[in-house]
């Protein structure tokens, strides 16, 4: 298959033609995600906290495979784009095999630290239980998540987005169907409440791996998983690992908020840390859908700094800013017209929707300004620079967030933490567009 319509296509089409499969991917996968918490919350109140306490251990797991997924990505494209093809081949069998050896460590350390992990945010058995009811299942699926975004990752690497979106909606699409099936136990399923979630996620994304694998093997792409490329090259993993382990960070750190939120939103009330866990849910139907921008410019921005195209990397960066802040303000739209139908589809509690609405009101007003870290971040671990990227999500969730939460919530009690979130991307926006320039004129 022919890469050279990466840098030869005009602008605006090619990040269409790259970005809208991805777009349509993630938008189904936070559809999934809310229709997943919307059975959930159908069972009971507690129930849909014990989804939240467990989404941050989930999100590490999906940001670890993720992570390094884009370090496989960056490094494939920028050697199809330098026309190495046997770095390349040894790029993608070294990924996914060191991919999949951090989904079996991740099963033992998830399963076996949960326990532990939820002590420190409630002391309720009965929310304590649901939880390992449903992580225990969930996390035995470590290892298909994380060899399925490898080759997720692969895929997107080489142009093929319509492939790698129709297995991906495969697997969200048998979730959604599984869920009502195996939760409250219609047709031949035994009622099974929590942990029929986890299973019908898990069948999921078993689905999209092998979706992924038939493709692999029916549909050749231009790079080749084998045995024969699985060598000792220290310089190709260490190549992997450089943009991996940032972007794994990157990924990594909104668990990190989101348990440091918690830890804050506890000392007010439950129904707070229920709020946060639902906010999180609906972002991922804005977020995820930007990111699916930033996914489908990452390979273009390797392939086209591979092959020494440094003026299509900054024309493809702009038109990515500028998409992604299409997507951010229709995200702010909703937050404001609808956000009580929205909070009102995981709990029926009035003061908990009144609480919902509050926070959805503060929250999106910085929706509009994320965009630029949002791209500046995904365009940085294109060009394969991870620690730049590393600096701006540390920068957004941890050095400015979380002091900043803590410090209004001392002010202005639990609605403090809503606060953070605009005044936080509106520095970390002013900071990544800084960091980006300086790094594309050194390139220049």
């Amino acid at each position: 298959m022919d890469q050279s319509f990466m840098k030869e296509k005009k602008i605006l089409p090619l990040v269409l033609s790259m970005a809208l499969p991805m777009v349509i991917s993630m938008a189904v996968n936070s559809l999934y995600n809310i229709v997943d918490s919307y059975f959930v919350a159908k069972i009971s109140e507690k129930a849909m906290t014990a989804l939240a306490l467990v989404y941050p251990v989930q999100n590490l797991i999906t940001s670890i495979a993720v992570g390094f997924g884009v370090g496989i990505n960056a490094v494939v494209a920028f050697y199809l784009g330098a026309n190495d093809q046997e770095k390349a081949n040894r790029a993608v069998t070294l990924g996914v095999f060191l991919n999949f050896l951090h989904g079996v460590i991740l099963t033992f350390v998830c399963i076996g630290g949960m326990p532990l992990f939820l002590k420190m945010f409630t002391s309720d058995k009965e929310v304590t239980q649901l939880t390992l009811l449903y992580s225990n299942r969930a996390f035995l699926f470590s290892v298909i998540i994380t060899t399925g975004i490898s080759l997720e990752k692969i895929f997107q690497a080489v142009g093929r987005m319509k492939a790698s979106m129709f297995s991906m909606m495969c697997g969200f699409i048998a979730n959604i169907v599984l869920d009502p099936l195996m939760i409250f136990g219609i047709g031949p399923f035994p009622v099974m409440g929590i942990a029929g979630a986890a299973y019908a996620t898990g069948i999921g994304q078993c689905i999209t791996l092998l979706i992924y694998l038939i493709l692999y093997k029916t549909r050749p792409i231009p790079v080749k998983i084998e045995r024969k490329y699985l060598t000792n090259d220290k310089q190709l993993v260490g190549k992997l690992y450089a943009v991996g382990i940032p972007a794994t960070l990157n990924m990594a750190l909104p668990s990190v908020l989101i348990s440091a939120l918690n830890g804050i939103l506890a000392g007010f009330s439950e129904k707070y840390v229920l709020v946060l866990g639902v906010y999180y849910k609906l972002q991922t139907f804005i977020y995820l859908s930007a990111n699916g921008i930033i996914q489908g410019i990452r390979p273009l921005i390797g392939y086209n700094y591979g092959a020494g195209e440094k003026e299509r990397v900054k024309k493809i960066f702009h038109t990515a800013l500028g998409l992604s802040c299409v997507v951010m303000l229709v995200g702010t739209l909703l937050s404001w017209l609808i956000p009580g139908n929205l909070i009102g589809l995981f709990t029926s509690n009035s003061q908990t929707v009144q609480i919902g609405i509050t926070a959805l009101h503060v929250i999106s007003l910085g929706f509009l300004v994320s965009a630029v870290s949002l791209t500046c971040s995904g365009a940085l671990e294109g060009l394969g620079k991870g620690m730049p990227s590393l600096y701006i999500s540390l920068a957004r969730y941890i050095v400015v967030m979380i002091p900043m939460a803590f410090g209004l919530s001392r002010m202005s009690g639990a609605n403090g933490v809503w606060y953070s979130f605009p005044v936080t991307e509106l520095i970390t926006a002013v900071f990544s567009y800084i960091i980006y320039k300086r790094e594309v004129f050194a390139i220049s």
